[in-house]
């Protein structure tokens, strides 16, 4: 996927196979869903070497998914949009066809399903970091609970929160790894005014396109995300101003 993806198990009596079955799922989502892999089922839809009745049934799934979402952001989280290419890359022209790119859900979807993996493997203590999106169970002994640094804007070696928790997913949507690869979808230029929104909940594929969309919105995120059932947000305003929902847990 284009970054490092950790898994920390602290059940000592889960068999590493199942660990082992988690990034094998991993590595499936990538050669199916990767934009950058000319033989993955998205660039052969996208070159139009595939019909959507014949891809995989978890890209249908996926796409499916990724449609309700657009309509429930108001177009913000939306996988036709055009999006800026990662620092040092050139921009390859458009064509006549549209195309989509549908890693704003596909991380934090992976993600979730290698979490099921875990939990059906018998663990129930673990923590999965891919990229910055995190999802944890349970707690790592003696600790209580997880410590899940969100990582600030600028200084590398510091963390702008740390959230404790026992069962949550945490999404962060920035210019942290990628640059400015996220796009207001209705102007097709880069939100102004904001350097990074998380949301925490408890689906990380939710998360993570909450997560888009409220970048893409730009100032107006923060309204939007203060109007969400179930999940809490934190957005970090360029000027640094932090701003949360009032069940955002942070310390």
């Amino acid at each position: 996927m284009g970054m490092p993806i950790g898994i920390e198990v602290r059940d000592l009596d889960v068999d590493p196979e199942v660990v082992d079955q988690a990034f094998d799922w991993l590595r499936f989502v990538d050669a199916t869903f990767s934009t950058y892999d000319p033989d993955s089922d998205i660039s052969r839809l996208n070159r139009g070497e595939l019909a959507l009745a014949g891809a995989h049934p978890e890209v249908r799934t996926v796409l499916g998914r990724c449609e309700q979402l657009r309509v429930e952001t108001d177009g913000y989280f939306d996988i036709r949009a055009p999006r800026l290419p990662p620092e040092g890359q050139v921009r390859v022209p458009a064509g006549a066809r549209e195309t989509i790119d549908p890693s704003g859900l596909v991380k934090g979807w992976s993600v979730e399903c290698a979490a099921q993996i875990l939990d059906a493997g018998g663990a129930g203590n673990y923590c999965i970091n891919a990229g910055g999106d995190v999802r944890v169970r349970g707690r790592p002994p003696p600790a209580l609970c997880w410590r899940i640094g969100i990582q600030h804007p600028f200084l590398r070696d510091k963390v702008a929160a740390v959230l404790l928790a026992n069962d949550l997913a945490i999404a962060t949507s920035g210019t942290y790894e990628r640059g400015e690869h996220i796009v207001d979808p209705h102007t097709g230029r880069p939100p102004s005014g904001i350097l990074s929104v998380t949301i925490i909940g408890p689906d990380l594929a939710t998360a993570d396109a909450y997560a888009t969309a409220a970048y893409a919105m730009g100032r107006a995120g923060p309204h939007w995300t203060a109007r969400l059932v179930g999940y809490e947000a934190m957005t970090i305003l360029s000027d640094e101003t932090i701003l949360s929902t009032q069940g955002f847990p942070w310390t």
